[in-house]
């Protein structure tokens, strides 16, 4: 090889696609490349005309321009063009014009396609912004290596799981309980489960006095919650987690084939950091709890290290939340005595998304019986808040810098309230209301009478979806959350203050989507909290089913990113933050992040057409 092809070839090697070739075929291109020479203000090639050469940009810069003379893109040294026109040897839909002498090099039609053919990492990168963008998030979800966290139930369930029939007794099935040595047992008749009886039931039964010699159906939990083989460890944690159950059913079109308990899932896990989370449940005040709270930054670091997704990070942070609420309000009870009226702790805002992130704080309030009175019961449910709120501040989930908590009296109300609220918020979307509106749409129930929380945000849901003038409203505070993206695809950087040459990964990239995934879900009608969940759901009808995948995957690839990012500020000692340093990136990574917040930024300038944006 000549001194001037080892040298191209060194060029190349730094930069992307380039650099994830094997040495073989990189050491194979210089010799298929020629160079030319372009004057500032020469036109390459025009928009509608043949382009049978894929372009490397050695020194200089091209301007991308649609048909009409738009200016979509200026590129640098080490970017490429020319390479839409390959595959199909179709017309070209831009005109590429010098701004200043550059000097190109020049990949032909075939040996371009060889590569691409061979090289799918090489193929993808010259893909649309869409499919490249996608390419990135599929392989974050691919590269996972928390396997363990997707074996199937049906992998190691326990078949064939001990049953009692209908009309049996209590005290025949704790006589079974004892000889089978099991914790529960499943009430199915012909397979076809009907109710299942713990050791749980059993002891309370005892701890009233109730009569042993009832049928098992007066105690059985009815019509239970239930899985399949195909459910992922993982998912059926999370099932057990948020409803408080131990054992899970598992059944098969219909028929009962098998049952897990946590314990068998604990077992699965018990060299697995996720195991740290069962001593939420064995802790008794606020300051115990915390000292198990606080580890859970550091589970989700090892996680993340393990490559788990942004999801699976993402869930684990909420299921350890979650059940530190519930402990939290299972100690204030305790404390302050049973409710007096029915009443529902609710989580707002992330928590509620099911979507923490590393640096995320507490958003809760409470859904409280119509049969509330606050002369009666005003002081037991201000204890409790106060209670919950600051023992979960003292764990390490901070309190809302906006007083968005149950502890604040004005995010208390009945049911009958809270709809009144959310029907004000719906009919008259003023800036306070707004903002208030996004953080409580985001409505989860997670202890006590969940159904007046699903009452609650059932109604609220239904009323948003025909509302026009909220939607437009919305639109505008989507469409304000602009990505960091210069003009030119270059990274807008804080220039002072505490995140000084860092862009923001949060404000203009993972809130925007959130926004609009709220947004479309609420104009579908659709009842979902998480982003995901409610991008699926709107999908083909408030957001086309392509816009949907891209911002689905723009989502994953931010936050995923943050997600490590935030890992090693951790590590280092630092606080975390969504405030990346777009230099510590690798190349790829930067491309990525710019096709994430392009592909962001052009659906919101599709809100316009949409929902048409009010100011507000």
């Amino acid at each position: 090889m000549t001194v001037e092809l080892e040298e191209i070839q060194n060029f190349l090697s730094s930069f992307a696609p380039f650099s994830e070739l094997d040495e073989a075929t990189l050491a194979s291109l210089p010799a298929r490349m020629d160079m030319t020479y372009a004057r500032r203000g020469d036109v390459i090639f025009n928009a509608g005309e043949k382009n049978h050469f894929m372009y490397v940009i050695r020194s200089g810069a091209i301007d991308v321009l649609d048909a009409d003379g738009v200016l979509l893109d200026r590129r640098e040294a080490g970017r490429s063009f020319g390479y839409s026109t390959l595959p199909e040897d179709s017309d070209s839909l831009y005109t590429m014009i010098a701004v200043e002498d550059s000097l190109l090099l020049r990949l032909p039609r075939e040996p371009f396609l060889e590569v691409a053919e061979t090289h799918p990492l090489f193929r993808s990168h010259y893909a649309t912004q869409s499919a490249r963008i996608r390419a990135a998030a599929n392989q974050l979800r691919d590269s996972s290596s928390a396997d363990v966290l997707r074996t199937k139930l049906g992998e190691f369930m326990i078949p064939e799981p001990a049953q009692i029939a209908p009309g049996s007794t209590i005290q025949e099935a704790a006589a079974l309980m004892q000889q089978k040595n099991v914790s529960s047992l499943l009430i199915a008749p012909g397979a076809h489960l009907e109710g299942i009886i713990t050791d749980r039931d059993l002891r309370k039964l005892v701890a009233t006095g109730g009569d042993i010699q009832r049928p098992v159906e007066a105690i059985m939990t009815p019509d239970p919650i239930t899985a399949t083989p195909e459910t992922l460890a993982f998912e059926a944690m999370l099932m057990m987690a948020e409803r408080g159950i131990h054992h899970l059913p598992v059944v098969d079109s219909g028929v009962l084939v098998g049952i897990v308990a946590s314990a068998d899932i604990m077992r699965l896990l018990r060299h697995d950091p996720i195991y740290l989370t069962a001593d939420l449940s064995r802790r008794n005040t606020p300051e115990e709890l915390g000292e198990v709270y606080s580890n859970a930054a550091d589970v989700a670091v090892r996680f993340i290290e393990r490559g788990a997704s942004a999801e699976e990070v993402t869930a684990l942070l909420t299921v350890a939340a979650d059940a530190l609420a519930r402990r939290l309000l299972q100690l204030g009870e305790e404390k302050f005595g049973p409710a007096p009226v029915p009443y529902c702790f609710v989580v707002v805002g992330s928590q509620g998304r099911r979507g923490m992130g590393l640096a995320s704080d507490q958003d809760n309030c409470l859904v409280l019986s119509d049969s509330y009175n606050e002369a009666e019961h005003g002081a037991y449910f201000e204890q409790l808040s106060q209670f919950v709120c600051t023992g979960l501040d003292k764990a390490g989930q901070a309190l809302c810098p906006g007083d968005m908590m149950a502890m604040n009296p004005q995010w208390r109300m009945t049911v009958t309230e809270w709809v009144a609220k959310f029907r004000t918020w719906i009919t008259a979307p003023e800036p306070d209301a707004l903002l208030h509106a996004q953080t409580f749409f985001d409505f989860r129930g997670i202890y006590g009478s969940l159904e007046l929380a699903e009452e609650v945000h059932a109604a609220a849901v239904e009323m948003a979806q025909g509302a026009g003038r909220m939607h437009a409203h919305l639109a505008a505070l989507a469409a304000r959350r602009e990505p960091p993206l210069g003009f030119f695809r270059g990274f807008v950087l804080d220039r002072s203050g505490e995140y000084a040459h860092t862009l923001d990964v949060k404000k203009g990239g993972i809130a925007a989507v959130v926004q609009m995934g709220r947004l479309f879900a609420l104009a579908s009608g659709a009842p979902e909290v998480g982003t995901i969940d409610r991008l699926h759901a709107a999908a083909g009808k408030a957001v086309s089913q392509q816009g949907a995948s891209d911002l689905i995957d723009a989502y994953e690839f931010l936050f995923t990113m943050s997600l490590r990012w935030q890992a090693d500020q951790i590590r280092s000692g630092q606080k975390a933050s969504y405030h990346v340093d777009p230099s510590s990136l690798g190349k790829l990574d930067r491309e990525h992040l710019r096709d994430a917040f392009q592909v962001i930024k052009s659906i919101q300038t599709a809100l316009t057409t949409k929902f048409p944006v009010r100011s507000i």
